[in-house]
């Protein structure tokens, strides 16, 4: 049986860091971990990577352990229809950030001139908040091109989408996008303080 979750780091090496020494084997490669135990296999994926490779005849946890611990510069951008959060993190400190929101309506299911109104004030609000997220997004995280290890995206993927596309300025974002996309509730404050808990969360598979 197979079991895949996301796992804090504190509470990751918790769990592993007592198997070091252990029978079994280790594979580092391609920013994976694969600990092989005498009734399991665990696979992890550290969120920035593990920058080492080898192979071991027994748990060699080490490597693993020094890169969930690993801080990191992270770039943020969170938006969904209704609100947005950019941001930046040194570590699990959050040292520049902005949060908005914009009200957008929701869907309209009746047909007729009215609804045609409707779908027309609701795209002229969609393209409000679109054009104050990306400017406000550029006016953040702009300081630090160059300075990022990495970008954090999530909220709703086509609301990240066309932000991102709003503004030349962002380009440079999306290289360093993470490969996990956070799908947070509407941005607010709250939502970026507690999101270092998922950014440094390791992808951990167990089998067996």
């Amino acid at each position: 049986m197979e079991e895949t979750r996301y796992i804090g780091r504190r509470n990751l090496v918790k769990r592993l860091a007592p198997l070091g020494g252990s029978t079994g084997r280790a594979v580092y490669r391609d920013g994976i971990v694969r600990l092989e135990l005498t009734d399991s296999t665990l696979t992890v994926t550290p969120p920035f990577g593990v920058g080492h490779e080898g192979e071991y005849e027994s748990v060699v946890i080490e490597p693993l352990l020094a890169a969930l611990a690993a801080d990191h510069t992270v770039g943020v951008l969170l938006v969904r229809l209704g609100g947005f959060a950019a941001g930046v993190f040194q570590g699990e400190e959050l040292v520049a950030s902005k949060v908005g929101s914009r009200f957008v309506k929701g869907r309209h299911k009746k047909g007729g001139s009215s609804a045609n109104r409707f779908r027309r004030r609701r795209e002229g609000q969609e393209r409000d908040l679109v054009e104050v997220a990306a400017a406000e997004a550029a006016r953040v995280l702009s300081p630090w091109e160059g300075k990022l290890d990495a970008v954090a995206l999530g909220g709703d993927r086509e609301a990240v989408r066309r932000v991102l596309a709003a503004r030349r300025e962002l380009d440079w974002l999306k290289p360093l996008a993470l490969e996990r996309f956070f799908a947070v509730p509407e941005p607010r404050r709250r939502v970026l303080d507690e999101l270092p808990y998922q950014l440094y969360a390791a992808k951990f598979v167990e089998e067996g």
